[in-house]
């Protein structure tokens, strides 16, 4: 595949960067979702990057703060991403059933001047999980995916109750390897 060809199959994540997508090179992983190279991803055993960054409503959500209320899911997705697409579904499934023990995030990639289109996106398929609109800093930086290593989507991170990492994955998981994780932080 051309070098223009793996932007434009990482489009979501690269959207609101600009000429930084340029800089990198972009290689497969086996799961056959584009990586940006260099991009580390947060590993298990680490703590959770503090964030603050605005849902689709313009209210202001700061992980810090709400770090030790419980454990979180965290998913880094597009509107482009056919894989996020099929895997909404099932992170749906997932905030019902654990909707009183368990905080799930979607982190959308596609920024602000697609609010719109995520949030109609949201409201068509009836997510009721919270959506948060990653934006770029100063330095053109994603504020949350970058921190995070989030190189490609979809990306899941499972946070327990005090910040830990316990899962991060790209690309699609299986439903009971994600139910699993959740379980096992649900229990500590």
């Amino acid at each position: 595949m051309s070098r223009v060809g793996l932007v434009l199959a990482v489009v979501p994540l690269l959207f609101a960067r600009g000429a930084y997508a340029e800089e990198k090179q972009m290689t497969p992983l086996s799961s056959g979702v584009p990586m940006i190279e260099g991009m580390k991803m947060v590993d298990p055993g680490a703590m959770a990057p503090d964030f603050v960054i605005r849902d689709t409503e313009g209210k202001v959500f700061n992980y810090g703060e709400e770090k030790g209320k419980g454990p979180v899911l965290l998913v880094f997705w597009s509107i482009f991403c056919e894989p996020c697409r099929a895997e909404m579904p099932i992170i749906q499934r997932l905030h019902e059933k654990y909707r009183d023990s368990l905080t799930v995030l979607g982190i959308a990639l596609d920024g602000e001047p697609m609010k719109s289109s995520i949030v109609g996106f949201v409201k068509q398929d009836n997510y009721t999980f919270r959506v948060l609109v990653d934006e770029l800093d100063e330095k053109e930086m994603f504020k949350v995916a970058d921190p995070y290593g989030v190189a490609g989507t979809p990306t899941v991170y499972v946070i327990d109750k005090g910040g830990k990492v316990v899962l991060s994955k790209v690309g699609r998981l299986k439903e009971e390897d994600l139910e699993k994780a959740i379980q096992s932080v649900l229990k500590k």
